[in-house]
């Protein structure tokens, strides 16, 4: 028998704190493996897949995860832009989410596009999102089991809100703030130091470069790695808070996170909005956009110009 109402939601928050680490200011934000591991029966549990590199999922998957694939299912695949609404509710109930669904998160690569994925989902009104802590590398590296086998589901009924732009920056925002000598939020830059200076304009071996290299004037550099431990789970909201704190960033302002394409930036802007509660925007367009834009302003430290020349 489903449980529902106010007993349900209290056991389900109770249950989500002794899974996640209860040094995380939220944490409702997060779930552990065991956590995981121990609620995958769960009917009212969807389990999301959102990683990188493509054929993971079909290679091996938690069990009964769905696989949204973030190039093609949660982008407009004409505009550069992320999946209108009405797809995405699709999307959703497709997967058989529905109202009362808790979904958790995961992926590959540090849960890069996992954190893009809860970005999307905060987008559109969908609350009841985790991430699991880790993601796919922990839960395998505790030789937790992978599966195989397609898992399908029964339609669901979520509906979700029209798009909701307060936690997306764009670039009309950004050009204004590095421009601007009271700026009116705190730009933090979470790429490489290498790519933050300008030595190089993206890393080796990807696709999406722009033909300047540097970073947005006013910017700070906090690498996303800084956030969490060796096993990819977050640090402690007390160590986070101490780490952004060091760079200037306190919570006091506004936060924008940027990166190349805005994967890697989502990781931060999870860390800072989910776990610290700062008011933070992802600029999505990130380096890729800036650094191959006309007439905005670039700081380079390395003193290359023009294709990283």
């Amino acid at each position: 028998m489903r449980i529902k109402g106010p007993i349900r939601r209290l056991a389900i928050t109770l249950s989500l704190a002794l899974g996640a680490s209860l040094a995380h200011a939220n944490p409702d934000a997060l779930v552990s493996t065991q956590w995981l591991a121990d609620n995958l029966e769960r009917e009212d549990v969807r389990v999301i897949e959102v990683s990188v590199n493509p054929g993971k999922f079909e290679r091996g998957h938690i069990p009964g995860a769905v696989n949204f694939r973030w190039h093609t299912d949660l982008v407009d695949t004409v505009s550069r832009d992320i999946i209108a609404r009405d797809g995405f509710e699709q999307l959703l109930r497709d997967a058989g989410v529905s109202s009362d669904t808790e979904i958790v998160l995961y992926g590959d690569s540090n849960n890069w596009f996992a954190a893009w994925g809860a970005w999307v989902f905060d987008i559109y009104g969908v609350d009841n999102v985790r991430l699991l802590d880790g993601g796919r590398n922990k839960w395998e590296a505790e030789g937790r089991p992978l599966s195989i086998r397609p898992t399908s589901y029964d339609a669901g009924d979520i509906t979700v809100a029209e798009a909701d732009y307060s936690i997306r920056a764009f670039l009309p925002e950004v050009v204004k703030i590095a421009s601007s000598s009271d700026p009116s939020a705190q730009l933090v830059d979470i790429r490489s130091a290498a790519e933050y200076e300008g030595r190089i304009i993206a890393p080796e071996g990807v696709d999406e470069l722009s033909v300047r290299a540097g970073h947005i004037p006013g910017a700070v550099n906090v690498g996303w790695s800084n956030a969490v431990d060796e096993d990819g789970t977050f640090k402690s909201a007390e160590e986070l808070r101490a780490i952004y704190a060091e760079a200037g960033v306190d919570g006091s302002k506004p936060v924008i996170t940027y990166c190349r394409i805005g994967e890697r930036s989502s990781h931060t802007w999870f860390a800072l909005s989910k776990i610290l509660g700062y008011e933070v925007k992802n600029y999505d367009g990130s380096w890729t956009e800036y650094g191959n834009s006309v007439g905005v302003p670039v700081t380079n430290l390395a003193g290359t110009v023009w294709g990283g020349q």
